[in-house]
């Protein structure tokens, strides 16, 4: 059995973990920590959670856990991941994977010296929609990529207690939703680009409210990078992804939440190909792949050096676009 303890009695432990578990054999939600014990306990008892842990060093040092789910904000992300990875316990982190890339340096050092796994919730690579996507364009389709745009923009309100709209937490468009085209770009192309222009507009909070972002790949292969949490944006995700090749032309609509509908389009040769997605949610296809690195079966698709390189794109383009 791949015990899991939780940190943080959050909202996206529901779906992200609490409710695959329960349908992954051999896998289970052995506990859970939060700041507050009381609310520890009270979501423990409703989600059926055998034990909580007094606080987070408690649980990462717990013998009854294997795997230690992060979804910490930003700022928790590095120092809770790596007492977890010292004290034996492989994690599941989520996005954005740390506050910067030298933090998350200290993470992939802190698995490499302890022989434990590190994945990062990127939970849209382990759909098979993402799959069909990579396989297409790796295939040739599309013959050499030659540009790519991606977008993630959903409108998020202030709130004084919204953890995206505090910079100390990790709050930000690009650090919550830009960091997804960031990887979507750099999943196509499986190589680093340099960040060479980047603008923002902040809020008076000091986190950006949106970002675009240009990237250019080894052999001049550009990518637009654009990302927004504005209150002012119409209801609803606004999420796509298109690569331009010189033979031809894919457009994966809403590749963040595939299982929620999606669509695979190709134009290639005067025509048009479509395949539609949707199926088991991008939760549970991370779930169980995790739980297959855990057993041998498969290795890690995202985290690493792929956690490393996302970070150091986040860090340039804040940078850039003057915000650190």
């Amino acid at each position: 059995m791949i015990r899991i303890g939780l940190l943080g009695a959050s909202r996206i432990s529901r779906g992200a973990v609490i409710e695959p578990a329960a349908r992954i054999d051999g896998v289970e939600v052995s506990c859970v920590a939060a700041r507050d014990p009381g609310r520890a306990a009270a979501f423990a008892k409703e989600h059926g959670i055998p034990h909580v842990e007094p606080d987070y060093e408690a649980l990462v040092g717990s013998d009854a856990v294997d795997i230690v789910y992060n979804g910490l904000p930003p700022s928790g992300h590095a120092p809770w991941s790596i007492a977890a990875l010292e004290a034996g316990k492989h994690v599941l982190c989520e996005k954005p994977f740390a506050m910067n890339a030298d933090e998350a340096q200290a993470m992939v050092d802190a698995a490499d010296r302890n022989d434990r796994f590190l994945v990062e919730a990127f939970h849209h690579r382990f759909h098979p929609a993402w799959v069909r996507a990579l396989e297409i364009v790796r295939g040739g389709a599309l013959g050499t990529v030659q540009r790519m745009n991606g977008r993630f923009n959903v409108a998020i309100a202030f709130d004084p207690g919204e953890i995206r709209y505090k910079p100390e937490l990790g709050g930000g468009a690009m650090m919550d939703l830009g960091c997804y085209p960031v990887h979507w770009v750099r999943s196509v192309m499986r190589t680093e680009p340099a960040v060479i222009s980047a603008s923002a507009t902040r809020h008076e909070s000091g986190v950006d409210t949106s970002m675009r972002a240009e990237l250019e790949f080894p052999g001049g292969v550009l990518a637009t990078v654009e990302c927004s949490m504005s209150e002012d944006l119409p209801e609803g995700l606004d999420v796509d992804l298109e690569v331009d090749g010189d033979a031809g032309k894919l457009i994966m609509t809403n590749p963040l939440v595939p299982h929620a509908g999606s669509e695979i389009i190709v134009e290639r040769n005067g025509e048009t190909v479509r395949e539609e997605f949707a199926g088991e949610s991008t939760y549970y296809h991370q779930l169980l792949h995790t739980a297959q690195v855990l057993r041998g079966e498969a290795e890690p698709l995202t985290g690493g050096a792929d956690a490393i390189g996302n970070m150091r794109v986040l860090d340039a383009a804040y940078r850039l676009a003057g915000i650190r």
